[in-house]
């Protein structure tokens, strides 16, 4: 009887546990999704452009994906709990400073920074906690219960953000995220340790070197739309008369380059480095790193644009907008979950290549389609279509990185993997972004050019004035905008015809890249197995 005891009491502790770190999970999932369909109203509330929220979104994921393997190391130094009760802390002073946030400095501030240094706690302290905490025979469950909360959070976020934004308010979320880490915090002492590690040294010149090199190529794609990419658009930093985009890239790359050298550097010498670089060479292991990087490239361009076409261009509210992303939230949750259950000997590298074929038709329909005149439900198929696509990614690609090295290693490839699926977020909502907003105001700069009924003043004034970049705004907005400066009605009118046709324009665009993205990513496929996971 005693036995039995001790065992149900084991089973309800372990529930607990796994509730918990799905918990967080769930969090640092919700906060990627929860504002894509409030980015307009975001953006009016705190007096910027859908480019200062793109900012903020683009800068969240960056400093996750810079920090995330220092955050690992320093989970194993001062062990696993510590760091993720440290980032949770970290993490609520972030949501709590966006909740009350008066502007975009503050915004970032309090989502991009405090939240992005949280999370790059948290989140590698979460997958070695599931190894710490249940046994090799239920690590497996484990991890996937993990994945389906982040799946879930997927599918939940734009909902909630919508309900939240159309009933109450969008910061309403955000304090609602600290009542969850005030809960998670008073119960993650039922959580088991992991030791410290051994060798309790940081990399710092490594650490140094990543979150430089990172940041100066995300940054320099951010700022392409505003600054030019090679030549410089007017007012824009320049450097030896090219673009200061072109050397933030440059420059980025050789920051990476010196911290690869410098990790092999630390190896040769007996050194523990921030990251093992044999672990790139690792031929199963890149390759998911490489698909989990395009599809959070291709999700975080998606949820992106998409929200702006049904909120801006269809006047959606920020609850319908979310009600139209349903389909592919559903669809990735069951193909998520269905694969690995019924289809148990499935071909991994098969599966991902029909998910990112299911990614591509859903991106070209969805770029073929917008169209003001269109209905909502026109984003229904490919929503499908698409949730679909990112479900079968899902259901693969995490049993292809944890097994492409011995369970020991787990830890050090969660933080890997966080760090390309931040980083793939982070470039995909820098550069869809990008082009959405560069191509924004090149077809409308052209369109006032090539309208004769357009005053050769305003044409000049046009052309220098909005050369950097356009907000990407509605028609009521803009026609209020112009009314309010005097401008007379029938040039008014003239105004917001070409403004919602380069709207158009560059929304195609945007989504086209997104399709592009899949494309590339089929010719990098040939890296994932053709066995499944556990067989010969």
């Amino acid at each position: 009887m005693k036995t039995t005891s001790t065992v149900e009491a084991a089973t309800k502790g372990a529930g607990l546990v796994l509730l918990v770190l799905a918990s967080g999970q769930f969090l640092m999932t919700l906060d990627s999704s929860v504002m894509n369909v409030s980015i307009a109203t975001v953006a009016k509330d705190v007096g910027t452009t859908v480019t200062g929220i793109q900012t903020a979104i683009t800068l969240y994921t960056l400093v996750m994906a810079s920090l995330m393997i220092t955050g690992g190391k320093i989970g194993a130094i001062i062990g696993r709990r510590r760091a993720f009760g440290i980032g949770l802390v970290i993490y609520g002073a972030g949501s709590f400073t966006t909740a009350i946030a008066p502007n975009l400095t503050v915004l970032i501030i309090g989502w991009s920074f405090l939240e992005g240094i949280g999370a790059a706690l948290i989140m590698p302290a979460i997958v070695a906690l599931v190894a710490g905490n249940f046994p090799p025979t239920k690590r497996s469950a484990a991890y996937g219960m993990i994945a389906a909360a982040g799946a879930m959070a997927v599918a939940a976020g734009p909902l909630i953000g919508g309900a939240f934004t159309t009933f109450w308010s969008w910061r309403w979320v955000f304090l609602g995220e600290d009542v969850i880490v005030v809960l998670i915090l008073l119960t993650m002492r039922k959580i088991q340790d992991v030791p410290p590690g051994e060798r309790p040294h940081i990399d710092f010149v490594g650490a140094l070197l990543s979150i430089v090199g990172l940041s100066m190529a995300v940054l320099g794609v951010l700022k392409s739309a505003e600054w030019g990419w090679l030549q410089p658009k007017t007012d824009a930093p320049t450097l030896f008369g090219a673009s200061l985009v072109v050397w933030l890239i440059l420059g980025g790359l050789f920051v990476l380059w010196l911290f690869m050298e410098w990790e092999e550097r630390m190896e040769r010498q007996g050194k523990e480095p921030l990251l093992r670089m044999e672990l790139l060479g690792n031929r199963q292991l890149s390759g998911g790193l490489m698909m989990f990087f395009f599809q959070f490239m291709v999700q975080a361009g998606t949820f992106f644009v998409i929200p702006l076409f049904l909120s801006v261009v269809l006047g959606l509210s920020a609850l319908a907008t979310g009600v139209r992303l349903l389909p592919l939230s559903f669809s990735l949750l069951i193909f998520a979950i269905a694969i690995p259950k019924f289809w148990l000997q499935a071909n991994p590298r098969r599966v991902v290549r029909i998910g990112l074929l299911a990614l591509f038709g859903g991106a070209l329909m969805l770029a073929a389609g917008i169209d003001p005149e269109a209905d909502a439900t026109i984003t229904t198929i490919p929503m499908l279509l698409m949730g679909c696509g990112i479900g079968a990614l899902a259901s693969q690609l995490g049993a292809v990185t944890v097994s492409a090295v011995p369970d020991e290693r787990s830890a050090e490839v969660g933080g890997v993997q966080n760090t390309a699926t931040n980083l793939g977020a982070s470039l995909g909502t820098a550069l869809v972004g990008s082009i959405l907003i560069a191509t924004l105001t090149a077809s409308f700069i052209t369109g006032i050019q090539n309208n004769p009924t357009v005053p050769d003043q305003v044409k000049a004034q046009a052309s220098t004035e909005l050369a950097s970049g356009i907000p990407f705004i509605s028609d009521a907005d803009l026609q209020a905008a112009l009314t309010n400066a005097g401008v007379p009605p029938d040039l008014t009118a003239q105004i917001v015809q070409e403004n919602s046709e380069a709207r158009l324009v560059a929304l195609r665009a945007s989504m086209s890249i997104v399709a592009l993205f899949t494309v590339v990513a089929l010719f990098l496929s040939t890296r994932i197995p053709t066995k499944a996971v556990g067989t010969a």
